[in-house]
């Protein structure tokens, strides 16, 4: 028989979520926390954890050193454009595409 009282105030996650390209993600495949070089699969990996319910994004924030607004960023150019949006050099391009498909 199982404990009720016991887990009911800890939050149940996920040991794994899938990732952008397809493969299981877990917190131990997940960037290093001394990330510095932010290309767009591990971003989209960050992502997709928090999404999955993996880690929270204040978890993402203080484990990556980010600001909510930077990673809120990540997430709306996902929601956007998949990775593509998180290219850097895409940016602007991306921005302006979903500006104009608002319009109409």
């Amino acid at each position: 028989m199982y404990e009720i009282d016991m887990i009911e105030n800890q939050k149940i996650r996920p040991s794994q979520v899938i990732g952008p390209l397809g493969e299981p993600l877990t917190i131990d495949n997940l960037p290093p926390p001394s990330t510095t070089r932010w290309v767009v699969r591990r971003k989209a990996e960050v992502v997709a954890a928090v999404n999955g319910g993996l880690l929270t994004i204040d978890e993402v924030c203080e484990r990556y050193n980010l600001t909510l607004e930077e990673f809120a960023s990540w997430q709306r150019a996902v929601d956007r454009s998949g990775m593509q949006g998180l290219r850097v050099t895409r940016i602007q391009h991306y921005r302006d595409l979903y500006e104009r498909q608002l319009k109409y």
